[in-house]
């Protein structure tokens, strides 16, 4: 049997930034309205400093209009929620982003829920989420999905085609990967078995699968005989471990070198689901705009 095909989630993010550029292009041009994203950074986090960037760049490349709003550590939860509440109202946004975490004085719950549901992008809010878990098969998304269960959700479909009768295996059950990508799935007509620590015969269950969905955040935890042959394995993990010489690097939840002769699709680490999340959130700014000017999503 031949390797499995790595699904080049690089490659499918380039094309599907080119999908929003163009988009945002055609908008402007009908007279719609610039697509507006706002991030916020509360703190000097370096690695939160160089995402809030790369994606305040990315926005302006796509012809966004970005926003970006950098506040000190001491910041109180007041004043935070009070800059969201004016962004609320702000027409020229459509997009509001905190970048988390956040300081430990701040309730991330009360922030999360200070966003206008039509403007989370990140696809966080309450009332988004239950939107996603109430969603029946087909309906249209119309509105935020969180990005890289959207993004697992758009790579599988490119691999498969169609997911219909498709038995998908989830591990993880967190509210910002597993469950959402439970939802997705169940939305496409697959039959979801959601897993987790407490779950038996955890092996077992993914030898049944057509598609492994793999969020756990262990290293290499999914193993090679764990996987059905010609199986599609998503591995959302990023882990960072100490190579040769005390240099770095990334591996997924999945044992890539053992599953590589097995399934029949997978996802490196890096360059699989990872540069899908930026790229859906510039998808989700760009519907929320269209949105707001009384159009369909595209």
């Amino acid at each position: 049997m031949a390797d499995a095909k790595l699904i080049d989630g690089r490659a499918f993010a380039v094309g599907l930034r080119h999908r929003v550029a163009k988009g945002v292009a055609e908008l402007v041009a009908t007279g719609g309205p610039k697509p507006g994203l706002a991030t916020i950074l509360v703190g000097a986090d370096p690695a939160s400093q160089v995402y809030v960037r790369s994606k305040g760049k990315l926005a302006a490349e796509l012809g966004m209009a970005s926003f970006d709003y950098r506040l000190a550590a001491e910041t109180t939860e007041a004043e935070l929620l009070a800059l969201i509440a004016k962004l609320n109202g702000d027409p020229a946004i459509n997009g509001i982003l905190v970048q988390l975490p956040l300081p430990k004085h701040i309730d991330t719950s009360h922030v999360l829920l200070a966003v206008d549901p039509a403007k989370d992008v990140d696809g966080f809010h309450p009332i988004n989420v239950g939107r996603l878990g109430s969603i029946v098969s087909g309906a249209p998304l119309d509105f935020p999905v969180p990005c890289t269960p959207l993004g697992v959700s758009m790579l599988l479909q490119d691999a498969l085609g169609s997911l219909s009768g498709r038995h998908a295996v989830v591990i993880g059950r967190s509210n910002l990967v597993g469950r959402p990508v439970a939802q997705l799935l169940l939305r496409a007509d697959c039959t979801v078995t959601i897993t987790h620590s407490r779950t038996r015969d955890l092996p077992g269950l993914c030898r049944q699968a057509d598609i492994v969905v793999v969020a756990i955040g262990k290293r290499e935890f999914v193993r090679g005989d764990w996987i059905k042959p010609g199986a599609a394995v998503i591995d959302v993990g990023i882990n960072r471990i100490v190579a040769a010489a005390g240099r770095t690097r990334l591996v997924g939840d999945a044992a890539f070198a053992e599953i590589l002769p097995v399934a029949g699709y997978l996802t490196p680490v890096p360059g699989g689901v990872g540069p899908m999340t930026v790229a859906c959130l510039m998808f989700n700014t760009l519907q929320a705009a269209r949105r707001a000017a009384g159009l369909k999503v595209v």
